[in-house]
């Protein structure tokens, strides 16, 4: 296990060793280019911001709130908090009022930095209405300021405002960071309730950025396109693994865009959740199909002879044979090549996936186009990884890798994992009932999650609070029927209805334009999405297409009655959380009349 500096003085550390090479990137979009952030920039922008904080007098453990889309900003606040020995507490861009002000309250948070107009108009609201915030300070110097606003201030402002330096302070401080010392409270984004805020200390971070040493073949030579929040636990620990290898890191500001900024930067590594590589997977298939019979003959045969030669062989540890090699050698350079430039990817190095099952169509795809997936699994409680595939050691695809050294696992009741190390959370912030009911007498915390372990690989098989018991004692396991369902091309979301019920059903989110113009070629005149899916003849085929793909389930899981939904499940509908996981109870209050009819008696 590797040592690197601890967060406090990372960024600084980091800039003694790599001075003006370049250390984070961004999009101007006014300009429509990137601009670069140097290490030695990086880390004097953190120094002005630590200097800041401690002229305004925040405390040492003091939490502080970001409320941002992802932002170079976000980066300095982080590190100038952890350096003067307070806590930052980041909030999920799309967070509703209602969400932010019970974070303020909960945690007693008197600044917070926001990044855009949205942000700035919610943290405004909350402000305004009474709470414990004094102030805030915000990002983008575009944002236009309520004309009732006199204490917010933009953050150039807040940082040139404080001539006095306060260096000897700032070093105090650092040097008495305490490994126990909060550094996040990560608010879950709460599927089934209110959110609680999980408790990460430094030592967490500093434990799983030197337990990942030796896993990952990263180094200072890769470039990191961030994708997913920084207050989602896998790209915030992977932003600091990532830094602390000295990597260049592109920020992604705006999540649509993902694909065009993938074209731009052309990174070697990025972390992803299963969900995008469902969409490369529709994409990619989408364009097998409009290819001609001599280009579909040769991507179809590429991604047969790299099924080969990295799932049968390569994944396994197994050298491939002579002739295999060079078969794969040729569509390497050729068509394989072709579908990574398509992406942006051709100086692919390795992505870790994780955040949802991975299903194994999916995981066999990626593999079979050339590309390195490392698929983990991990919680926000146990500062991201448990477990992550090896590059180096026998890979089963379904599987969620091996586990992290450090990390103590056993089974419990209904085969649930449970988990103990330096990384796993002490519990959750002012919440010492739902602590206690969390984290056991013997300080195993219970995940949730059952699974089992073979040949030194986990596996998991379902999410036990999940479960189905149907009218008939039959139990399923939602997310597994799911995960094989939304691979299919026509289907954007899936979700499915058992509990209580005679047999399963489903609510399906279609991929409205494909089925629109499949739709049109079979002459069904279809111009809304209400039209299309209310048309017997496209609920019937979406639903062939259902029973195509589940013959492996037992009789009792698979899915006997559809719905397809006109419109998209929403954020503001309360249907979704911060992280784009469904939340099925409200879902199925606001279709409750559409479940209802799939159960009447024929």
């Amino acid at each position: 296990m590797q040592n690197f500096s601890p967060l406090p003085l990372l960024v600084h550390d980091q800039a003694h060793v790599y001075g003006n090479r370049v250390a984070l990137r961004y999009k101007d979009y006014a300009e429509g280019i990137w601009k670069d952030i140097s290490w030695n920039e990086f880390s004097a922008r953190v120094k002005r911001l630590s200097n800041a904080m401690i002229a305004v007098g925040i405390k040492e453990q003091e939490n502080m709130a970001v409320f941002a889309q992802n932002m170079p900003e976000s980066l300095f606040v982080d590190f100038a908090a952890y350096a003067i020995r307070a806590v930052t507490i980041p909030m999920y861009a799309t967070s509703s009022e209602m969400q932010v002000k019970y974070i303020v309250s909960d945690a007693n948070v008197r600044y917070i930095f926001v990044g855009e107009q949205e942000q700035y108009d919610i943290a405004f609201r909350v402000l305004k209405h009474g709470s414990t915030l004094e102030k805030l300070i915000i990002f983008d110097p575009k944002v236009v300021r309520n004309p009732e606003d006199q204490i917010s201030e933009y953050l150039q402002d807040f940082i040139d405002s404080y001539e006095e330096v306060h260096q000897a302070e700032i070093a105090i401080r650092t040097e008495s960071v305490q490994p126990e010392d909060l550094a996040n409270i990560l608010y879950t984004s709460g599927t089934t309730g209110l959110s609680k805020g999980v408790m990460l200390t430094h030592e967490m971070y500093n434990t799983a950025v030197s337990s990942h040493c030796g896993v990952f073949p990263l180094t200072d030579k890769d470039v990191i396109l961030n994708f997913l929040p920084f207050t989602h636990v896998l790209e915030r620990g992977w932003s600091y693994l990532c830094i602390a290898n000295g990597c260049t890191m592109a920020i992604n500001q705006k999540p649509s865009e993902i694909l065009q900024s993938m074209r731009e930067i052309h990174p070697t590594c990025m972390c992803a959740v299963p969900r995008f590589w469902e969409k490369i997977y529709a994409a990619v298939q989408e364009r097998i199909e409009k290819s001609n019979q001599m280009q579909k003959k040769l991507l179809l045969d590429a991604l047969r002879i790299g099924h080969e030669y990295n799932v049968e062989y390569k994944m396994k540890g197994l050298l491939p044979p002579v002739g295999l090699r060079m078969q794969y050698s040729i569509y390497e350079n050729t068509m394989i090549a072709f579908l990574k430039k398509q992406l942006g990817l051709e100086r692919a190095n390795f992505f870790p996936t994780a955040g949802a099952a991975v299903p194994p169509t999916i995981e066999d795809f990626v593999r079979s186009a050339g590309l390195m997936m490392v698929v983990g699994y991990g919680l926000t409680e146990s500062t991201a990884t448990v477990s992550v595939d090896r590059p180096n050691m026998p890979i089963t695809i379904g599987s969620v890798g091996r586990l992290l050294d450090g990390i103590e696992i056993k089974f419990g009741e209904n085969d649930e994992i449970l988990l103990k190390g330096k990384t796993i959370t002490k519990g959750y912030y002012r919440k010492a009932e739902v602590t206690a009911l969390s984290i056991d007498e013997d300080g195993w915390f219970h995940t949730g999650d059952a699974g089992y372990m073979e040949d030194g690989e986990l596996f998991l098989t379902d999410r036990i609070k999940d479960l189905f018991k149907t009218s008939n004692g039959k139990y399923i396991s939602p997310q597994l029927i799911e995960s094989k369902l939304c691979v299919d091309k026509y289907i954007d979301q899936i979700v499915v209805v058992a509990e209580q019920r005679k047999f399963v059903s489903a609510l399906v989110i279609p991929q409205y334009d494909l089925l629109k113009e499949l739709a049109r070629d079979y002459g069904v005149d279809c111009t809304t999405n209400e039209e299309l899916c209310a048309n017997e003849r496209v609920v019937k085929f979406m639903m062939y297409r259902i029973e195509t793909l589940q013959q492996e389930f037992a009789h009792y899981e698979q899915i006997k009655k559809i719905t397809l939904l006109p419109q998209p499940f929403s954020l503001d509908k309360g249907e979704l959380t911060n992280t784009l996981k469904v939340k099925r109870s409200v879902l199925y209050k606001n279709y409750r009349e559409q479940i209802e009819k799939m159960y009447e008696e024929e």
